[in-house]
């Protein structure tokens, strides 16, 4: 319980919670990795152009924003109306899967020749020739 007073990063705070509770959220779906979707009853933002109510992820876990998937990602900015759990988005068979960032983790890409590629630069092609200017 004291981890939710402080722990932002690890799921919603009490802060949070309670801010969930004193809009009047309602919980519009959970995505595959756990994260938990919510969309105000009405706009809390009165006499404001904004018209349309807050939504908000809460992440289970890790709070990284790029393990938000796209459809979801696509609801809370407003691109589609229904929330992916009412109106799922279309796949495509040529759509790869969704993954979230993977950089500064053991996961993360490393090109051909870096150092922190397993094996080392050793495994670059060898047909690479430094320049040398010509002697004169």
């Amino acid at each position: 319980m004291i981890s939710k007073l402080f722990t932002w990063w690890n799921s919603a705070t009490l802060g949070t919670s309670f801010t969930l509770w004193r809009k009047g959220a309602r919980e519009v779906g959970k995505d595959e990795q756990g994260n938990r979707y919510f969309e105000e009853k009405a706009n809390s933002l009165p006499g404001s152009e904004n018209t349309r109510p807050r939504r908000w992820v809460v992440y289970h876990g890790v709070a990284e924003a790029s393990r938000v998937p796209p459809d979801w990602h696509g609801w809370l900015h407003h691109i589609f109306d229904e929330p992916p759990s009412e109106q799922p988005l279309i796949r495509r068979e040529w759509e790869k899967d969704h993954l979230p960032n993977m950089t500064g983790t053991p996961l993360a890409y490393h090109p051909p020749g870096s150092l922190a590629r397993a094996g080392g630069p050793a495994d670059v092609n060898d047909d690479y020739e430094a320049w040398k200017p010509e002697e004169a």
